[in-house]
């Protein structure tokens, strides 16, 4: 029995989930703090989004990587 396929994938399978783990939790943390004090909104948001656009790109890159590797 052979077994056929590419280990990059199950990499890139682990980066993703690593990625949606992070993500819930920069939103959790987000929704947590604008709760306690929500006129603080404005000062978070930016903090939120950019930390999503960060772990976004490194599941990007992981997508990049099981491919080009």
């Amino acid at each position: 029995m052979e077994i056929e396929g590419n280990l990059n994938l199950i990499g890139y399978g682990l980066a993703s989930i690593g990625s949606a783990i992070g993500v819930g939790l920069i939103f959790a943390a987000y929704i947590n703090g604008v709760a306690r004090q929500p006129e603080a909104q404005r000062i978070l948001q930016p903090i939120a989004l950019l930390g999503f656009a960060l772990a976004e790109a490194l599941a990007i890159l992981g997508l990049v990587f099981a491919f080009v590797l």
